[in-house]
């Protein structure tokens, strides 16, 4: 399993969107969606 499926899988069991997620950690909802899809995790 790579670290993108690890985020996106632990995102989805604790039912939160992309948005909320982003809120909480203090980034964009871009940025999440681009540490999901394997993109740069910086």
């Amino acid at each position: 399993m790579t670290i993108h499926e690890i985020i996106k899988e632990n995102r989805i069991s604790r039912s939160l969107t992309q948005e909320t997620l982003a809120e909480q950690i203090n980034v964009t909802p871009q940025a999440v969606s681009r540490w999901e899809t394997g993109g740069s995790l910086s």
